[in-house]
């Protein structure tokens, strides 16, 4: 039984106000605590008012919530991730964007899908997150976790070569214009529009797959979960671009990156009726002809 949930929004365009205020509406309807987060110190309008809080850091919120909702796209939701996954909180994805392969409960379903949720109808999905240990601290104080995927990647219009290390063991030399270091969750996403392999998001397999390589007779490998990888990078210009889901940083070729599976999973929530495969046909739309 859900007695408090939090919202995360940009509150960027009409549609994610409009869904953030169905939720807000939704919850107060049925006696559920809501707290939304804001930077700023604008006053909160909405009826109900006792039971909305406002907050800005979940860490100095007394009483955590059971369940925290990202309104807006897959990329809100990775911003999400950064901001809940050491509290062990599930998290539900609320669509107002595109594709919405993570924020998979659409907004014109709010109504039914909080009832779902208030009924416990819905199961969690544990997911990996890969992790930077070298460089340290990376993004300055911020988390160098990824729940989709981590890339190195040329910074001018010279391909770089990037020699990999597995577990210290040598894999390969790729002379790329970068590779993509992903998740199973992270497998249909900027790892998919490079011809990378999809992976049920249980899975703690770890997918390299590189971007316009150099050799045609390269291709995309899955790794163990437990691997630790190691990246040289040599290049023609001074700098090369590493990526963590939507943080990126220019790093001196000097610069090696370490990287691992992180030691925390992240929660999700999958409404029931509904399943990884079924997201698949309906955002790939697979099955459909095209001639009916």
């Amino acid at each position: 039984m859900l007695e408090r949930v939090a919202i995360y929004s940009k509150d960027n365009n009409s549609k994610t106000r409009e869904g953030v205020n169905s939720l807000v509406n939704e919850f107060c309807r049925r006696g559920i605590k809501t707290q939304i987060y804001k930077k700023s110190e604008e006053p909160i309008n909405w009826p109900n008012g006792e039971l909305i809080e406002r907050f800005s850091d979940l860490s100095a919120i007394s009483d955590l919530p059971d369940l925290v909702l990202s309104v807006g796209g897959d990329g809100t939701f990775l911003e999400t991730v950064l901001k809940v996954k050491d509290f062990g909180i599930p998290i539900a994805g609320v669509n107002t964007g595109r594709m919405g392969f993570l924020a998979n409960i659409s907004a014109e379903e709010i109504g039914n899908s909080i009832d779902m949720l208030c009924h416990g109808e819905y199961e969690i999905i544990e997911r990996c997150l890969l992790e930077i240990l070298q460089p340290d601290r990376l993004f300055e104080g911020n988390s160098s976790s990824a729940l989709n995927e981590i890339t190195i990647q040329k910074a001018d219009l010279s391909m770089i070569t990037i020699h990999v290390y597995v577990d210290d063991t040598y894999l390969n030399t790729y002379w790329s214009d970068g590779l993509i270091v992903s998740t199973a969750t992270g497998s249909t996403a900027y790892n998919l529009s490079v011809g990378g392999p999809i992976l049920s998001p249980e899975d703690e397999s770890i997918i390299i797959s590189p971007i316009s390589p150099h050799n045609l007779t390269i291709r995309p490998i899955i790794l163990s979960g437990e691997s630790r990888l190691r990246m040289v990078i040599e290049g023609r210009s001074n700098e090369y671009l590493a990526t963590c889901d939507f943080r990126s940083k220019r790093l001196p070729f000097s610069d090696e990156i370490h990287i691992i599976k992180a030691p925390v999973k992240l929660k999700t929530v999958m409404l029931k009726g509904r399943d990884f495969y079924s997201t698949l046909r309906n955002k790939l739309m697979w099955g459909a002809d095209r001639r009916n």
